[in-house]
């Protein structure tokens, strides 16, 4: 098939796209003086998941040569391995307790091992989707882990929310072996993680990225190659600085409208569609306006551990980052109120609840808890 665009010009400009159909016959129709192309997000992830659906076939032509592994089957984890197997890898995981995303990955094809030694000796590249710096460190370096069984010019990728300075210290002890680490935190929720369209912010070298880029292009529908090992973990970190800084302000000021008068729909009628709205005050405002608790699943205990580590990261580079710890603070009091499994927009009922008002929603005409 031949595209081909004719512009013609006299007093005014008209376009005509013309295409060839079979051998022949050509088909013109007039366009827009002016065409102009829809660059937002929805429809960046959009286009993604068309090219994907296209190239499916190219895209398992690829996957023969790599062979995937995963540990981490949470509620971001369970959504990119189903994306990979889905896009025709070989993938070999490690099960959990809840037993729901293993048996669905066995459905979809994919192998089960017992332990993560396991899991790396099967793979040529490896992710792992944990909480954070501990648990990576646990599945790499303890008993039964991937050091046991990772292979030379393995690589291993871990999606999680780490520590930047472990994550260099691994990818140092694990250069040792000959395999390559690399950083690739998420951004996004459960509901993205399971469509294929994650952003990603990768740190890696050119050649390791290129490598793993279609690997990540089955979940991923916006991909940042932000620079080397650690500074993936360290963007992440700056990200949820600032968008957890938000859920701070959001929920703080939330309570002082209360507390003035000033409900919560009807503070929500002058932000949304006004410049300070977006879609992370969207999601998470769905729980003080409607009740609906999985509006964003991150829970408040990760945001806390997230904000130690961008304290941490601070402090190693000499900064003073006093808006940084005032967010850990706000976050700190809800942790430790508990429950642990508490979602981010719960933050605000926390806020109100110190402040004497309640800002707890209600539901189908019964209120909600936490």
């Amino acid at each position: 098939m031949i595209r081909f665009v004719i512009l013609l010009s006299t007093f005014a400009k008209i376009q005509v796209y013309c295409q060839t159909i079979s051998n022949s016959a050509i088909v013109c129709q007039p366009l827009a003086a002016k065409t102009r192309f829809n660059n937002s997000p929805a429809e960046v992830r959009r286009r993604h998941r068309d090219r994907n659906t296209g190239l499916q076939d190219m895209n398992s032509t690829t996957a023969a040569s790599e062979k995937i592994g995963f540990i981490g089957l949470g509620l971001m984890g369970h959504g990119i391995a189903k994306n990979i197997v889905d896009k025709g890898y070989s993938l070999t995981f490690l099960g959990r307790k809840n037993r729901a995303p293993a048996q669905d990955l066995l459905g979809r094809g994919a192998k089960e091992a017992a332990t993560s030694r396991e899991v790396a000796a099967a793979s040529d590249i490896v992710f792992i989707c944990v909480t954070g710096s501990r648990e990576v460190e646990a599945i790499i370096r303890g008993p039964g882990g991937f050091k046991e069984g990772l292979k030379q010019g393995s690589v291993v990728v871990d999606c999680s929310t780490s520590d930047p300075t472990s994550t260099v210290a691994l990818a140092t002890e694990l250069k040792g072996l000959g395999v390559d680490y690399v950083d690739a935190p998420l951004s996004r929720t459960p509901k993205e993680a399971w469509e294929g369209t994650l952003d990603a912010m990768v740190g890696a070298s050119d050649a390791v990225f290129a490598r793993l880029k279609p690997v990540l292009d089955t979940w991923a529908g916006r991909i940042v190659h932000i620079g080397d090992t650690g500074d993936g973990h360290r963007m992440k970190l700056l990200n949820n600085f600032i968008s957890l800084g938000y859920a701070a302000i959001y929920s703080e000021a939330l309570a002082l409208a209360e507390k003035v008068g000033i409900s919560p729909s009807r503070f929500d009628s002058v932000i949304r569609n006004g410049r300070m709205d977006c879609g992370f005050y969207q999601t998470f405002m769905r729980w003080t306006l409607e009740g609906d608790r999985d509006a964003h699943k991150f829970t408040i205990a990760n945001a806390f551990k997230d904000l130690t580590y961008l304290e941490s990261m601070a402090g190693a580079a000499g900064i003073a980052n006093p808006l940084g710890n005032a967010t850990k603070n706000a976050f700190a009091g809800a942790f430790a109120a508990g429950p642990a499994d508490q979602y981010v927009p719960m933050l605000a009922t926390h806020i109100g609840k110190v402040n004497g008002v309640d800002l707890t929603p209600t539901k189908e005409g019964e209120k909600q808890t936490i």
